[in-house]
């Protein structure tokens, strides 16, 4: 966890970067010095060109023979035009178009030259400190970049003062950069939480309600209340921990109506510990057929954590979910409950659930032989 992560940064494109230098006023269309056939089959619309591009592949010496990196040699020369006649935004735009394509030494330099006039500038570039990208790794002055922007008063850096709180409460709670204390990190998730406000820090909502959660700060109430605006502001790690709330009657009523509605939205939207309940659900139900049928589409993801990136969910958890869905399954394959009885495919799937996480594998284990799976 001890990375800091620009997906926190309010600005994030909803694709990518260079999509967005695509359609600046002024972007050149004259991508067609090489073939004169290509603006004729795009007819000038460079979102077509782009999304082509994005999702075909030519060959060399066809009659459209170039990629993407052609498109990001015209998109540097355009924003380094753009910087030339004085455009701020094109200084930070070419940065993060080098970030995205993983260039980081160029990105960090670009980013250097201009984090003293623009606060999302120096937040990329605190990033880029802390986690060691294109540089070497100092988390002390990504901290101080941090702070830097949580202190400004410059209405500028307002939109980001919620993401910074964020990052230097997981770096105080982490003891990277900065002492370890939780009440430390507790004052600046609730400044980046921000009363629940939806354009505050979502992450740092969700990390409150996980801060309340743990044994030596329970509070299952303030749990369920950050865990409720988080998911209200699009969390679906929080989603996903409402339904275990409410599955167990933990700072709510005990309400398995509820809890199956919110496992079933979040797994639907690609939460794996969501669906790892899901499956437990199922089984406890005796729907036993929908229990082997989700579990087994569950143990057959390949990289867990890439699906937890992708979902904005955190891979421990995800990886928790694997393990209860292979426990669940090897238990049907066992018993031949909604799957046809396999015992020798059983005890490798008990075996894997260990291997992906033997605490959950041991709770289970250990329900199992108290009879209640």
């Amino acid at each position: 966890m001890k990375r800091l992560s620009s997906e926190s940064r309010p600005t994030a494109p909803q694709r990518d970067i260079l999509h967005t230098i695509c359609r600046m006023p002024g972007f050149p269309l004259d991508l067609a010095k090489k073939n004169p056939n290509k603006l004729d089959l795009f007819k000038g619309n460079l979102m077509l060109l782009y999304f082509w591009m994005e999702n075909f592949h030519p060959k060399k010496g066809s009659d459209i023979d170039y990629g993407r990196g052609d498109l990001l040699e015209v998109a540097e020369h355009f924003l380094k035009g753009r910087i030339e006649a004085g455009d701020a935004q094109a200084e930070f735009l070419l940065g993060q178009l080098y970030f995205d394509e993983g260039w980081y030494e160029d990105a960090l330099l670009q980013f250097e030259k201009i984090k003293d006039v623009d606060y999302q500038t120096l937040y990329q570039a605190g990033v880029m400190h802390y986690d060691g990208l294109g540089t070497t790794e100092n988390t002390e002055k990504g901290v101080e970049y941090m702070k830097r922007i949580l202190a400004s008063n410059n209405h500028e850096a307002s939109p980001i003062r919620y993401a910074a709180a964020y990052n230097l409460g997981r770096a105080c709670y982490e003891g990277y950069g900065m002492v370890h204390s939780d009440k430390e990190a507790e004052r600046y998730w609730l400044l980046a939480a921000d009363n629940g406000n939806p354009k505050a820090s979502v992450h740092a909502q969700t990390a409150l309600g996980l801060y309340y959660s743990r044994p030596f700060s329970q509070n299952f109430k303030k749990a369920f209340f950050w865990h409720s605006e988080a998911c209200g502001n699009g969390s679906l790690e929080s989603q996903g921990a409402l339904g275990v709330m409410y599955l167990h009657g933990l700072g709510i009523r005990k309400d398995i109506h509820s809890a199956m509605e919110c496992f079933k939205e979040a797994a639907d939207r690609g939460n794996i510990y969501a669906q790892g309940q899901l499956v437990a659900c199922y089984y406890h139900r005796k729907l036993y057929k929908m229990a082997t049928e989700l579990a087994k589409r569950i143990v057959a993801y390949d990289n867990i954590d890439q699906q937890a990136k992708a979902t904005d969910c955190f891979p421990l958890f995800a990886t928790k979910g694997v393990a209860m869905a292979t426990f669940y399954l090897a238990r049907c394959l066992q018993l031949g409950l909604g799957i046809h009885q396999d015992t020798t495919a059983a005890t490798q799937y008990f075996s894997k659930a260990c291997l992906l996480d033997a605490d959950v594998a041991a709770d289970l284990h250990r329900d199992l032989i108290y009879g209640k799976i």
